[in-house]
């Protein structure tokens, strides 16, 4: 017995010649609540920045970053050649192709460049970003699933389905899995980092998780979702994914640990 793929319109709403999407609304949903819980995070050390103000002021440069780096993401990893031969494909976004992993450059060159020019402690306001950013990830993997877009491989198991874009075979719900890993399971770790006054007297830590986390959890799923059909395996082993995962796995790591040997000098 297998599971029943529940075909859901990708379009939420029509108001006369206009489609609202799920996938719009996953990210409305992510930015907007993200948002909500930031402040709130923001107001546990409410005597150092970043200020609710700076939160505020920080949205639109973590949309720009969100949204333009994983379009160029997507461009460069996955699909270089296609954007060569129709360089005005990059600006249609509303065709599809976001890449996570270039969102997340884009992210972090937002967040460079706001605490510099803010003068805002850098791993302060990304330790507070990072730990709200899964809750993008899990609406964000949910609109995947009503798309019927990013499914699994094939699979024999109880919990596969037919997607109707994923031909006649079962196949592993991978996009529910991210859901619940990438996206409610790394957010219960966050914040429950966070909200311990020892990790916040380390700036970095909950950021290096973040970035380590993500990666592991994501290079294990890997094994479950649907290679990219126009890129295969590489040397039949891994996916663009994964390979795309271990710096992100390294960085995290060194992060993380430069958070805690500095927090070990100053508690000295």
């Amino acid at each position: 017995m297998t599971w029943t793929y529940p075909e859901i319109d990708p379009v939420a709403l029509s108001i006369g010649p206009l489609d609202i999407r799920w996938y719009a609304l996953a990210y409305l949903a992510g930015i907007l609540i993200g948002w909500w819980y930031a402040l709130r995070l923001g107001q546990i050390d409410s005597d150092v920045r970043p200020t609710r103000l700076d939160l505020d002021d920080f949205v639109p440069w973590v949309v720009l970053g969100v949204i333009g780096g994983g379009r160029l993401g997507y461009v460069l990893f996955y699909q270089p050649g296609l954007y060569l031969a129709d360089p005005l494909a990059i600006l249609r976004v509303w065709e599809g192709g976001m890449s996570f992993h270039g969102g997340t450059l884009g992210v972090i060159a937002a967040l460079i460049a706001y605490a510099w020019v803010k003068k805002i402690p850098l791993l302060r306001l990304s330790d507070i970003t990072c730990t709200v950013v899964p809750i993008g990830l899990f609406f964000g993997r949910l609109a995947n699933f009503i798309n019927g877009e990013l499914f699994g491989r094939p699979t024999d198991a109880a919990i596969g389905m037919v997607f109707p874009a994923g031909g006649p075979q079962t196949r592993h719900p991978s996009q529910l899995y991210e859901a619940a890993f990438e996206g409610l399971i790394l957010f219960i770790i966050l914040a429950s980092l966070y909200h311990v006054r020892a990790v916040r007297a380390r700036p970095g830590v909950v950021t290096g998780v973040f970035l380590a986390g993500y990666g592991i959890m994501r290079f294990g799923i890997e094994y479950f979702r649907e290679p990219d059909y126009h890129l295969g395996l590489f040397w039949d082993a891994v996916s663009m994914g994964q390979i795309l995962c271990l710096p992100m796995i390294a960085l995290g790591i060194g992060v993380a640990g430069f958070a805690v040997i500095k927090g070990h000098e100053h508690a000295r």
